[in-house]
């Protein structure tokens, strides 16, 4: 007969803290306590008493440790994870590999958490950001004076490239609140300007509370950013342009594009800055333009753009076969007959495609697809005030043909 034990988990993903065991609810302490095998990084263990359990330490990288978990079904485990597993934690790591009857969590008090209740920080008005193996680049979309951010941090080094970043975008005159060991009988909170001398002796864990000043430019919130924002060399799809682009591509939460000849990456890019869940592949036969986009993604805080060198559509009937098909597709460069027949036999029904035009062949193209397989056909004219003579005049740029279909 099968019994409520046989049912339970077997694993227990525990949040752990500075303050170890006297942090525990009586929950977790039983769980601890009742455990045959515990894991953990080296800096959880050195908190544990002595156990009945065996302890190992986990090891680095991170994702070495879990075929060596996966291996213990069947006894009763704990995983030691930092405060909170599923927030900027381990536990979601873990999760994706097991199914949900094998664990449970216990957590304990966040870093944010902690963080926010030293600085009296309301928690929802707060950006959260973990950033222990993550660019700190990724702030960037989030610096506007005023602004308050919470970053955990991989340790004092990092401390001091985030001052040396705020200054290079100009909010030198930010407040950092470093936070060590919270929770923790080594707890310690210090309060410095960006401009100054980091200390060097800000010990693990360590998280910094960010007050956002100076005068910096904030990263606009729309789409259609002004052209400055990306290194180019003319092949970039201007912001007027690249506006009503993302209007007709029309991003939500967790889609995927495909930018194909990307140039600059700045369609990608803006895709990706439309939510933190967003995936986005450029495709760009020249490498000096495709390096360029990945210099502009990584500097505009969404460095997951991934850029592909080459012909597209020697791309899609080789490396690209396999890939994630996307929710839509932009083709700023390249556009040919050769082209659009292979989009049209690879992607799935409900793909949203969007192509601009500038030359006369290009516009024609774009006119027999339409009237082949339907879709909406828009002409974008701008003209922008310029001198003439001792006067001024409108100067108009070329013309663009818009192509919107859903396959």
């Amino acid at each position: 007969m099968m019994t409520d034990a046989d049912d339970a988990p077997w694993l227990t993903v525990l949040g752990w803290g500075e303050s170890g065991m006297a942090g525990l609810t009586p929950a977790s302490r039983e769980a601890l306590e009742a455990a045959e095998l515990v894991f953990g990084a080296r800096r959880h263990l050195r908190l544990l008493p002595p156990l009945a359990a065996e302890v190992r330490e986990w090891p680095v990288p991170f994702a070495d440790g879990i075929p060596r978990l996966l291996a213990e079904r069947g006894r009763r485990v704990v995983m030691l994870a930092s405060g909170d597993p599923f927030w900027f934690g381990a536990g979601a790591s873990l999760a994706r590999h097991l199914d949900p009857h094998e664990w449970h969590s216990l957590p304990s008090p966040s870093t944010f958490g902690l963080a926010a209740s030293r600085l009296g920080w309301s928690l929802e008005g707060v950006s959260c950001l973990g950033l222990h193996a993550r660019p700190l680049t990724r702030l960037r979309p989030h610096l506007h004076r005023g602004r308050r951010l919470l970053v955990l941090l991989r340790d004092g080094a990092a401390v001091e490239e985030l001052a040396g970043l705020l200054g290079r975008v100009g909010f030198g005159a930010s407040r950092l609140h470093v936070l060590e060991a919270l929770g923790g009988e080594a707890e310690r909170v210090r309060c410095l300007g960006a401009d100054r001398e980091v200390p060097d002796d800000i010990a693990h864990p360590v998280a910094v509370g960010l007050e956002v000043a100076g005068e910096g430019a904030a990263l606009p919130l729309t789409p259609g950013r002004p052209d400055g924002w990306f290194a180019h060399d003319g092949q970039i799809t201007k912001a007027a342009v690249r506006a009503m682009t993302l209007s007709a591509l029309a991003p939500a939460p967790g889609e995927r594009l495909w930018d194909i000849g990307t140039g600059s990456g700045a369609v990608a890019i803006e895709w990706l800055l439309a939510h933190p869940d967003n995936r986005a592949l450029g495709i760009e036969r020249d490498a000096g333009r495709a390096t360029r986009a990945r210099h502009n993604a990584l500097e505009l805080g969404v460095d997951w753009l991934e850029v592909v060198e080459g012909d597209a559509v020697a791309l899609l009937a080789t490396p690209l076969a396999d890939a994630p098909s996307p929710d839509a597709v932009f083709i700023g460069g390249g556009l040919c007959e050769a082209l659009l027949g292979a989009l049209w036999a690879r992607l799935p029904a409900g793909t949203r495609l969007v192509a601009n035009a500038v030359t006369l062949e290009s516009e024609a193209l774009l006119i027999h697809w339409q009237q082949e397989v339907g879709g909406e056909l828009v002409r974008l004219e701008l003209s922008s005030a310029a001198a003439l003579g001792t006067r001024r005049g409108w100067k108009a740029a070329y013309p663009i043909v818009q192509w919107r279909v859903v396959r």
